[in-house]
């Protein structure tokens, strides 16, 4: 579709089911729903996924604050005319979730899904104690990304999908997750770094007020739940929340028939 000057990949299932928008974590694409479009589609409902602007086929873009990507699922909602929407952000995507609500607001939602999601607000400081990455962390990160992609792909990939030093998928596909990460336009890559690592949804979350789902590993080492989904299930009332034993950060894969029969069930409602 064309968006401001440059085209977002969307995949769309088409069908008369509610819709489901999937918006994926970084650095991949809307390709790692994989072991979840099937799955949605089987219990009736339309599936959107679509790749964030320089990621995956999507062209890329000239900034990556979380007001501009909140805009690109906006364009994606209305370009297909959604309406009573279920959206799903996994790790970074759940900043798309947070911010969409807070700056187009729920008229058009039906429900949230926070999955292994970033928000409340990541980076420690201060204010946000809780924070479970540094400022050295983070640093860290992107250096690691600016100096050697491929070796940090690698390590990331790893990471993503381990729980401890245990890695709980195939290297097929962590290999395909490389793949994935490797589509990825550096300057959007370092750009939405910076943007999930430093961006304080914590206003946002008071502005969600529609059903929502919070799904955590409660062995993420990406996105460590108590510092993450457990705030976000405390900051909107009346959330749901499912922790997955032994779940790391990539769970939509590692444990997706679990991970897919939590979503179907909330979704359904």
């Amino acid at each position: 579709m064309a968006d401001d000057g440059h085209n977002l990949k969307v995949r769309d299932s088409g069908g008369d089911g509610r819709p489901v928008v999937l918006i994926h974590g970084w650095p991949l694409s809307g390709e790692s729903w994989s072991e979840q479009v099937p799955a949605l589609k089987d219990a009736g409902f339309r599936v959107i996924a679509y790749d964030r602007r320089g990621f995956g086929d999507s062209d890329p873009g000239d900034s990556y604050g979380y007001d501009v990507l909140a805009d690109d699922l906006s364009n994606v909602i209305d370009e297909l005319d959604l309406n009573d929407v279920s959206l799903v952000g996994f790790s970074m995507g759940g900043g798309e979730v947070a911010r969409y609500a807070a700056k187009h607001g729920t008229s058009k939602l039906h429900s949230v899904v926070f999955a292994a999601a970033v928000p409340p607000y990541l980076l420690k400081s201060d204010d946000n104690p809780d924070g479970p990455l540094t400022e050295e962390a983070a640093q860290e990160m992107e250096s690691g990304l600016k100096d050697d992609r491929d070796a940090f792909f690698d390590d990331f990939t790893t990471q993503f999908f381990s729980a401890g030093d245990e890695l709980k998928v195939s290297e097929d596909q962590r290999q395909d997750a490389v793949r994935m990460c490797r589509q990825s336009d550096q300057e959007a890559a370092v750009g939405c770094m910076e943007a999930f690592g430093t961006t304080d949804f914590r206003d946002d979350l008071t502005k969600v007020d529609v059903p929502t789902l919070v799904i955590h590993g409660d062995s993420d080492g990406i996105v460590p739940f108590e510092g993450s989904g457990k705030l976000t299930h405390e900051a909107i009332d009346g959330s749901e929340l499912v922790v997955v034993e032994g779940g790391p950060h990539g769970l939509n894969v590692s444990h997706a028939s679990e991970f897919n029969d939590a979503l179907v069930a909330f979704l359904k409602k």
